[in-house]
């Protein structure tokens, strides 16, 4: 399967393992390259010494391409960049900021630069600036969001038509089929995370995995707009959220019943009922953990069929 982005990349399928916060380590990045699609370390939950570790440890799990997700809100992000030069990463997907900050920095250190959007507006930005693919996320996706709700539906198509650069479409997107669908809106590939996250290499506690194959249609909700967007499964922290919201909080207020450490408390220690735990829409059709050889080998049979079906229409 070759394409703009399997040629970018140097992969064999046009799939992205999403650089989950709590749940991307090394072990799942690397079983991720493996499988012959982009594996991606979630920096975003790593101090900068571990993160070293964890792309050092990829290195020696897998000869194929892997890269680093670095949400750039970060207050230790030059070091971050830093350490991935040095361990000499080749490609870097940053979100959660401007990408004009370090696009040009890692480029000229001959790192390919992907940038995650979620809106045409910021599509753009992130390709004046010199990115060489965007991944436009659907804000039926899982963890943080953007405020305009546009969903994956809507927003691949109107990216593309603007867009001159490899579109990977992301939220929503897990089984051949969904693939599939996003390839026909106009994607040259997709970034899946939440069916990720339900693998035996997450590196998400088990009761975390076990609840996500568990939740069904309706059992997540967006919330806490005014810090940053989240997609939350509802549990006694979200409905903590929503009794909050009741009496017309503060920004302050909902940072003190935030507090710090929330989604590693969910998602990567298992505390179900305080913790904060971030999974997308697409976990309604999640019944199963299983190995990351597995589902990409399920999703690209499924792809298939699909592809098949469709042209015998």
């Amino acid at each position: 399967m070759h394409n703009k982005i399997t040629q970018l990349f140097n992969i064999k399928y046009p799939i992205i393992q999403a650089g989950m916060v709590w749940n991307s380590g090394w072990k799942l990045a690397s079983a991720a390259s493996n499988s012959g699609i982009l594996g991606l370390i979630g920096a975003g939950s790593m101090y900068p010494e571990v993160l070293r570790e964890h792309i050092q440890k990829c290195k020696k799990a897998t000869s194929k391409p892997f890269g680093v997700n670095v949400p750039m809100l970060y207050p230790n992000i030059q070091e971050i960049m830093d350490i991935i030069v040095e361990e000499e990463v080749k490609i870097v997907f940053t979100s959660a900021g401007n990408p004009k900050t370090w696009t040009s920095w890692l480029k000229e250190r001959g790192i390919t630069v992907v940038h995650v959007v979620s809106s045409l507006k910021f599509a753009l930005k992130a390709q004046e600036a010199g990115v060489d693919a965007i991944v436009a996320e659907g804000f039926e996706a899982g963890g943080h969001n953007g405020r305009d709700e546009t969903t994956t539906l809507t927003l691949i198509p109107m990216v593309k038509e603007q867009l001159t650069i490899p579109l990977i479409a992301a939220g929503g997107i897990a089984t051949g089929r969904t693939m599939l669908a996003a390839m026909i809106l106009g994607a040259d590939g997709v970034q899946v995370g939440s069916r990720f996250v339900a693998s035996e290499e997450s590196s998400a506690h088990d009761d975390f995995k076990q609840l996500v194959v568990d939740t069904k249609e309706g059992d997540t909700q967006l919330t806490l707009k005014e810090l940053a967007p989240v997609r939350l499964i509802k549990n006694k922290f979200y409905n903590d959220v929503q009794e909050l919201y009741q009496n017309t909080p503060t920004i302050e207020e909902l940072k003190t019943l935030l507090g710090r450490g929330r989604a590693k408390k969910g998602m990567f220690e298992g505390d179900l009922v305080e913790g904060e735990l971030e999974i997308g829409q697409i976990s309604g059709i999640i019944h199963d953990i299983k190995p990351v050889a597995r589902i990409v080998k399920d999703m690209l049979d499924e792809f298939n069929l699909a592809k098949k079906q469709i042209e015998n229409l």
